[in-house]
């Protein structure tokens, strides 16, 4: 068989998208490969993470760089891999073709919203790994539009496979009450990584106005933002494990979605799926995944979208609930196999 060696180092990094991404296509993609004559390995500092059909590969390493020049590629030679898969950026002279994975380009469209270190590594790997992946995946296609426009990507190399839900995010079953802790109506949510991309204080102040607190969820990569947030009064949890973050879904009032860049916007889906009201902002990518089963505004009208989205609960709720069963992490896996199976082939 033909192994598939998948760079998980994002595992266990509180990575929000880009590792619930690894570690939905470690659990889908064995028992659709195994068919395709291919097995799957991951490399990672945390093989404890690695689902159990998976071949676990222990791999650290203080540098990225370093990693990604010297001992990825040797790990490839010696374990004789035919594939590999990773996000954003390529292992130095790979001994095997390898399929890139980039989410956004938002360090490209919105480069005031990074630091200027990560913008500057962002900008330094991936055009060298979309000029020399085999295939590019991406999540959607507001994203493959950028890669073609930016970096004159044929549209051919780029393959569109959309992020699923994870089966934990679900509405209440008739009967049941939400946790005692996250009480249904009382409180809207926001999730994402605290920076600011991700606008929390715009969707702290649209809350406030209509006199709802708001929850926010996510690693703090901006301590200051998550301080100023608390300062004004938002309930800040931080990175919570995929459960808690099902329970509050699921007890919210609605969610806001205030980010200024997206390349899919994975809690819209999660929200829908968990019987949530959306309330996001109108960008490409939200739109595209959305449809029309969330309320998007632009930003000054964020109060007034969630007015809406409380008063037209219902016909929300049924829409997303219909949106969100249109995104399963086996049907992305289907997508990236076949990709596998294509660059394979030659």
């Amino acid at each position: 068989m033909k192994l598939v060696v998948i760079d998980a180092d994002v595992l266990g990094r509180h990575r929000t998208g880009d590792e619930t991404y690894i570690r939905n296509l470690l659990e889908e993609l064995p028992s659709l490969a195994e068919a395709a004559g291919l097995r799957i390995a991951a490399v990672t500092r945390r093989p404890d993470l690695v689902p159990k059909d998976v071949e676990a590969i222990g791999l650290r390493g203080r540098s990225q760089g370093l990693r990604m020049a010297l001992t990825l590629p040797r790990l490839l030679r010696r374990l004789g891999a035919s594939l590999c898969h990773t996000q954003y950026a390529l292992p130095l002279r790979p001994p095997c073709p390898c399929v890139v994975t980039v989410h956004d380009l938002s360090f490209v469209r919105r480069r005031e919203l990074m630091g200027w270190k990560d913008r500057f590594v962002f900008r330094a790997v991936v055009p060298r790994a979309v000029r020399r992946a085999a295939r590019v995946l991406t999540v959607s296609e507001r994203t493959k539009r950028d890669l073609v426009e930016l970096y004159n990507a044929s549209p051919e190399r780029v393959d569109v496979t959309p992020n699923g839900v994870d089966r934990v995010f679900r509405a209440l079953m008739p009967g049941e009450e939400a946790p005692r802790d996250t009480p249904r109506g009382r409180y809207a949510l926001t999730v994402g990584a605290i920076q600011r991309r991700k606008n929390q204080l715009a969707a702290l102040e649209a809350a406030a106005a209509q006199d709802l607190p708001l929850v926010v969820v996510g690693p703090e990569n901006d301590p200051a933002l998550a301080a100023e947030l608390r300062r004004r009064g938002a309930f800040v949890e931080g990175y919570v494990a995929t459960e808690r973050l099902a329970e509050l879904y699921r007890g919210a009032a609605c969610l806001v979605h205030a980010s200024l860049y997206e390349g899919f916007g994975l809690p819209v889906v999660e929200a829908m799926a968990s019987g949530t009201p959306v309330v996001a902002l109108r960008e490409p990518a939200v739109e595209e995944i959305a449809n029309d089963a969330a309320v998007l505004v632009e930003e000054e009208q964020l109060a007034a979208g969630i007015g809406m989205a409380l008063a037209e609960r219902d016909r929300l709720v049924e829409a997303g609930l219909e949106r969100a069963r249109q995104f399963s992490w086996r049907a992305t896996a289907e997508r990236t196999l076949e990709v596998y199976r294509n660059v394979l082939a030659g």
